[in-house]
Order: C-alpha cells, then sequence, then structure tokens
C-alpha cells in the first residue's frame, strides 16, 4: 500500500503551490486524512528530488457557483429529487512542506503525482534520517490512512542535551494520556540507553493523582493485545515495568505518624518536614500567597537567615513549637505577637504567624513536624543520596497545596544543589542526568508577571537544567496556563486533545491554523509531538504503560 498514487498536484491563479505549501486533487475513492504524510517529484540540480508534505486539511469543491444553486437544482429543496444540473467536483488535499530530499524548495509544479510516503520516505520527511542511530529514541507510532507506518523518533541530543532539553505534555485530563505517554517516553530513554551508560541517569517522578505511580514495578494485569505487542516489538522496546531493585517509594507522613497515600507499595519509606529541615525553603510555603509589599517575603529571608547563622536570637528556636510561640516572633510575657521586630510592624508579624500557624498545625495533612522520627526522612537531605540507574517516586497526591508547593520545591532545590556543589562527602559519582517528572505544572509554574520563588526555581531549571543534566518532563491541562518561559524552554511539545478556545492561545503558535483545528478532534491515546528535528508536528500513538495502574 505504501507509495500508493493517490492524486496529482494542483496550483491556479488564486490557489498557487508555494515553497511551505502545496495543492493536490484527489483520485476517486482514494482516503487521505489530515496528518498523513505524501511525497511529490520535485526537479533537482542531479535531475529529480522528492518534496514531501504533510496533509492539513482536505476540501471537496464543485463547480457550482453557490450553494443557492445546488438547492434550485434539486427542485428548490426536494430532498428525493436528482439534481436537475448534475455537478462535477473532485476531493482536494492542502499539505504543508516537510522537507525536501536534495533541499530544493521550489514550489512543487501543476499535474505531478502525489503518493503516499512509504516508512524510509517519512523519516526522511521528518529529518529523522539525520540522527545517528545512537541518539533514536522511539517516541511514538505514525499511522497513516493507507495503512502505513513508521517509527517517530526523536534525537537524545534534544531530550537530555547537550544541544536542547526538556519535554511539555498537554491536553484534556483523561483524553490526553499525559502522565501514560511520560513515562512511556522515560522508559523509552532508559532501555535505549547503552548498558555502560545507564548508571548516570537518575529519574524522579512526582505522584499527583491517586496511587498510578505507586506501582511501577509491578506487572500490569491483563494479557497485551496484538497491536499493543507489535507496537513494543517495533519500538525494541521491552513490555516490563521498572525494575523493583531499582525503585524507590516516598510516602508523606500522615497525621497517625503512617503514610498518608492512597495505596501502600510493597517497601516504601515515609518523609515529613522539622523546622531544620525547612528552615532553608520557607519562602516556597508562602508561594501562593499574595505579597504585595513584599513584607513576608522580608520576614521568611530574616527568619532563613537567623536560623542559618544561629543567630542569638535564634538559638532556642529548633521546633515549628518554638517559632510560633517562642523569641524572638512571640512575647511569652505579654502572651502576644512582638509588637516590633527588625523594623518590621507587630501587624506584619502576627499576619506571618496566622499563615505559618495555619500551614504547619491546623491546616497541615501530617507531615509538618516537631521532631522526625528516626525513620521519617528530611527528603532534601535523602535527594543529595540519589544515584544513577535508580527511579525515585515522590507521592505528593494527598498533601494540601502549600505542602505540595513544599515538596516539588525541596525536591527541585536539593536536586539543582547536588549538580551545582554536590556535597564534599559524597563517595557515589553524581547522576550525570536527572529527568524529573511533574504533572500540573501550571500549578508550581503559573503563568504571570511576577514569578513566586517557586516559579523563579522551576525558570531556573528550564533555562538552565540543560546545562546540568537536569531534564523537566512536565505536564498540565492548558499550556497557557504554564509560565511562557517554561514551555518555551522545551525542545520537544506534546498535545493531546485540547479545546478550541485553548489551542487558538498565543502559546500554541508553533501549530499552523488548520493543524490547530485538527487537535480539538485528536482521539484518546492520540497525541500531536513537535519535535525540534521536525519540520512539521506528527500525530502519533503509543502503547499503554506495561506497569500496573490503580483503578480509580
Amino acid at each position: 500500500m505504501s507509495n500508493q498514487e493517490i492524486g496529482k498536484t494542483s496550483a491556479t491563479e488564486k490557489e498557487p503551490n508555494t515553497s511551505d505549501k502545496f495543492i493536490f486533487w484527489l483520485a476517486p475513492k482514494v482516503i487521505v486524512n489530515p496528518f498523513d504524510i505524501v511525497e511529490v517529484e520535485q526537479t533537482s540540480h542531479e535531475g529529480k528530488s522528492k518534496t514531501f508534505g504533510l496533509v492539513t486539511i482536505l476540501e471537496h469543491k464543485t463547480d457550482s457557483p453557490a450553494h443557492l444553486a445546488n438547492f434550485i437544482s434539486s427542485n428548490f429543496g426536494e430532498l428525493t429529487e436528482d439534481p436537475n444540473t448534475p455537478r462535477q467536483g473532485t476531493n482536494v488535499a492542502y499539505a504543508n512542506v516537510l522537507s525536501n530530499d536534495k533541499d530544493i524548495y521550489m514550489p512543487v509544479s501543476s499535474e505531478k503525482i502525489v503518493r503516499f510516503a512509504d516508512e524510509e520516505g517519512i523519516q526522511v520527511a521528518l529529518g529523522i534520517d539525520t540522527m545517528k542511530p545512537k541518539d533514536r529514541i522511539p517516541a511514538g507510532l505514525i499511522k497513516m490512512s493507507n495503512g502505513a507506518s513508521a517509527i517517530a523518533y526523536v534525537d537524545r541530543r534534544y531530550i537530555l542535551g547537550p544541544e536542547s532539553a526538556h519535554v511539555n505534555i498537554s491536553g484534556i485530563s483523561g483524553l490526553a494520556t499525559k502522565t501514560s505517554y511520560a513515562m512511556f517516553l522515560i522508559q523509552s530513554i532508559l532501555q535505549k540507553t547503552p548498558e555502560d551508560e545507564k548508571d548516570r541517569i537518575a529519574v524522579i517522578l512526582l505522584n499527583v493523582k491517586h496511587g498510578d505511580l505507586l506501582q511501577i514495578d509491578q506487572r500490569r494485569e491483563g494479557t497485551f493485545s496484538v497491536s499493543e505487542m507489535e507496537m513494543w516489538e517495533a519500538f525494541g522496546l521491552t513490555p516490563e515495568p521498572f525494575p523493583s531493585d531499582k525503585v524507590h517509594y516516598w510516602l508523606p507522613r500522615g497525621k497517625t505518624g503512617l503514610p498518608n497515600s492512597f495505596l501502600e507499595p510493597n517497601f516504601y519509606e515515609t518523609y515529613a518536614y522539622d523546622l531544620p529541615s525547612t528552615s532553608d525553603k520557607l519562602d516556597l510555603l508562602f508561594a501562593h500567597i499574595p505579597d504585595a509589599y513584599a513584607t513576608l517575603e522580608s520576614i521568611v529571608s530574616e527568619i532563613k537567615e537567623g536560623i542559618r547563622n544561629n543567630e542569638p536570637g535564634f538559638r532556642d528556636v529548633h521546633s515549628w513549637e518554638n517559632l510560633l510561640n517562642g523569641p524572638p516572633l512571640f512575647d511569652p510575657q505579654t502572651r502576644a505577637a512582638v509588637k516590633e521586630w527588625r523594623g518590621i510592624k507587630g501587624v506584619s508579624i502576627g499576619v506571618f504567624r496566622r499563615h505559618i500557624r495555619r500551614m504547619v498545625r491546623t491546616g497541615q495533612s501530617g507531615i509538618f513536624v516537631d521532631a522526625r522520627a528516626s525513620r521519617e526522612k528530611s527528603l532534601g537531605e535523602e535527594m543529595l543520596k540519589i544515584k544513577g540507574g535508580n527511579v525515585y517516586v515522590v507521592d505528593i497526591t494527598k498533601l494540601y497545596e502549600h505542602e505540595q508547593m513544599l515538596v516539588f520545591g525541596d525536591l527541585l532545590k536539593s536536586v539543582y544543589s547536588l549538580k551545582a556543589e554536590p556535597p564534599e562527602d559524597r563517595r557515589k559519582p553524581v547522576p550525570e542526568k536527572v529527568i524529573f517528572f511533574v504533572d500540573e505544572l501550571n500549578k508550581y509554574a503559573p503563568s504571570g508577571p511576577r514569578p513566586s520563588p517557586l516559579t523563579e526555581l522551576v525558570l531556573e531549571i528550564a533555562e538552565r537544567g540543560r546545562s546540568l543534566g537536569i531534564i523537566l518532563i512536565s505536564a498540565q491541562q492548558f499550556m497557557s496556563a504554564v509560565h511562557e518561559r517554561v514551555t518555551g524552554n522545551c525542545a520537544t511539545k506534546v498535545v493531546g486533545r485540547s479545546g478550541s478556545s485553548e489551542v487558538f492561545q498565543p502559546d500554541y503558535r508553533f501549530l499552523d491554523t488548520e493543524i490547530k483545528s485538527n487537535v480539538t478532534r485528536l482521539s484518546k491515546g492520540e497525541l500531536l509531538l513537535s519535535h525540534a528535528v521536525y519540520r512539521q508536528p506528527v500525530k502519533i500513538v503509543f502503547p499503554k504503560p506495561a506497569f500496573r495502574q490503580q483503578e480509580f
């Protein structure tokens, strides 16, 4: 079925072919769909070349001058009447030029035969043939209307660096399969990494939805379908869960001291936050609190410095209780907040205490403790010990929003610190690459003119993480809700089914108008892949995860 002739190019006075687009009519009974890749003969200095195009939109045209003429032709709207004037018509397809195999970008001439591209042609069209085999990572399967298919490879150098980095996935929840795709891509990266390099990559996954990622070491229930197995085999990947001896689960402490998660894996450790392990990250707790005059920021800064430098006023501040109900912010004699501290008025001190009391006392899930038990770890300290070849899953599903922000920021800070300034006492080599997956990125790096401390941290990773080897794979429903400097630094963007009001936001300017309309019709499991090497985004499918996922 590949290389099937399907039509001829057509250029008219009003609709010429250009160096960016060409138009062709379709032979009767030929079926073509948007995102099919076609090829057409083109001239070159050597004689002939091939120009490849991505079908974006199809139209049916007739010689009828107006719809009213068609109405009149059917005896003024009689549904059972045959038209008095038979119309001549044909289907016309519009294609965006992907590439030319001889780098000829002259407009395609009229009356040239158009064919479906075969697998080799698709890879030439996308620029995959220019990737070295060792840099190719399977990212999905392109399926054509004629039954042909081709693997969509992405270039490792544009996913993990050094050329570029980061992946962003967006689309409607439940239809875009964002987490499943992110996990497939991570498995693909790990399995395609040479054995002698696997110990150089560490993965950190943030679980934000029930027990979704808390069984990644367990084989999924049920058998794989034939089509799924064919896809795994075509990719050259093994459909298996992550190895148990390489997976580590971190669950938050609950109010009773037991893990606060929807599901307890077979093995795990718990984490909690006391004041000493949180003091240098206090600003992350206030990331979502309006602070127009930066008063809270000033107080947090003074406290961080005071505890870090062991200043006299903070020598007795070792716990949340000390911070809330003791000097220097609270006067035990008067049982009230101090009236002024370091030039900051008592009213502001009171506001800070009310916020901190709500966050670590009345409105907390159990992760804030005055003293951690021996089995309760500091997440930040543990992240400084991560090893290449391992996968770390941190569960934050049942945490309050301010707690989630603290944990996410703590992870980013710790990993950044590990890569920028490894601890002097560390004996194990620091992972060369750290892949960080987070869903609901819009909560941590929302769009807006004034970034919070947490957003600044995400921006730092997005803009400079590549040089340190920190790779962000992120997802959210709406790309427009995420800070544009984060998505702008992602060399690979993946878009699932999205609403028309969303895809016509400026954040999707990398998609043509015709392609945007097609995004609203994507089925569950179908994604649009835009990669730095590709000239145009392509539609892909991918297999379901090989590990067990919690049903809910």
